[in-house]
């Protein structure tokens, strides 16, 4: 996560780092990445980051030989803490992996839930996104600077949906807009969903006033003319993409998002470096350079003990950031 704000509330160094050199031509049987049986949890509804992610992952690896048989599931609820503690639960067990986010780490914060990413084994961050801005192709607010004119005049009564729990991504995106833009976060309207998908159909059915989500989610809804991008959120606009960033818009502020891999608790250093190695080798190849091209996903692949370490200063930031605004 990457937000910049007047008051420096913080800021995620963006550490895209190079994955090791394949050491094979890429066959699963070859390289020791095949793993029989391997599921993978997504803590949310259909249609959202982390079911994207898991899907495409899933793909990759089997298009790239890498393994076969690659089960994506679905397990929703509490911004993704009923995926996490199953996860947990599942203690020794190599074939299981759940996609996650930084929504997870908010949602264990604001639900307060006993397990934490500190229980799971972290297996790798893969990418970064900006979350995106937008709005329904019928609504009246055509540009950033008209939605925002009237969200200050009155902000309860501009509903503001998003795709996670509070404390996740989709939450702190609008909080700290309307920081930026000098509302209150407090006053903030906020009505979270799970997942994307659920927030796609209340942004048409004009549900919420605006959205806040990945870029990778909606890629085709605003292609297709039914989502209008308004806004995205990081430090530069999205190629191919007609939207400006937020301190475009006069709002000193920027977020990014990410996403990455964990498995239970418990496993054995053999499984560990397997589940490594498998991602490592999906990281480098051609099929996940596509994904990541595709999808607007920025390459920060950080695996192991690394990503361990990320996600305990990810998790002090965020109850920080929310400690700060308020939340």
């Amino acid at each position: 996560m990457r937000l910049r704000t007047p008051l420096a509330l913080f800021g995620a160094a963006l550490l895209v780092l190079v994955g090791p050199p394949l050491l094979s031509t890429g066959s699963g049987s070859d390289t020791g990445t095949q793993i029989p049986g391997l599921r993978f949890m997504v803590p949310n509804t259909p249609g959202g980051g982390y079911d994207i992610t898991a899907r495409t992952a899933a793909k990759n690896a089997e298009d790239a030989g890498l393994t076969t048989g690659i089960e994506v599931f679905n397990l929703p609820g509490a911004g993704g803490t009923v995926g996490l503690t199953r996860l947990v639960g599942e203690h020794g067990n190599g074939r299981l992996a759940m996609s996650m986010g930084l929504g997870v780490v908010g949602a264990v914060h604001t639900n307060k839930t006993p397990k934490t990413l500190a229980d799971t084994t972290p297996i790798a961050r893969l990418t970064e996104e900006q979350d995106i801005v937008v709005v329904g192709k019928d609504s009246p607010y055509r540009t950033i600077q008209e939605l925002l004119a009237a969200w200050k005049k009155d902000p309860g009564k501009l509903p503001v949906g998003g795709g996670s729990s509070p404390g996740g991504p989709d939450h702190l995106a609008p909080m700290l807009m309307a920081q930026a833009a000098g509302i209150a976060p407090r006053t903030v309207n906020y009505i979270p969903f799970d997942g994307g998908g659920e927030l796609l159909a209340s942004i048409l059915g004009d549900k919420v006033a605006f959205g806040v989500s990945g870029v990778g989610e909606y890629l085709d809804q605003i292609k297709s003319g039914e989502l209008r991008l308004l806004a995205v959120t990081g430090a530069k606009r999205v190629p191919g993409l007609d939207a400006p960033t937020l301190r475009e818009a006069g709002l000193d502020t920027e977020f990014t998002n990410w996403r990455g891999i964990v498995a239970p608790p418990g496993l054995s250093e053999a499984e560990r470096a397997k589940l490594v190695g498998l991602v490592s080798e999906l990281h480098a190849s051609p099929q996940w350079r596509e994904s990541l091209k595709k999808n607007g996903w920025n390459d920060a692949f950080l695996p192991g003990e690394r990503f361990g370490d990320f996600l305990t200063e990810q998790d002090r930031r965020v109850g920080s950031v929310l400690k700060e605004l308020g939340l």
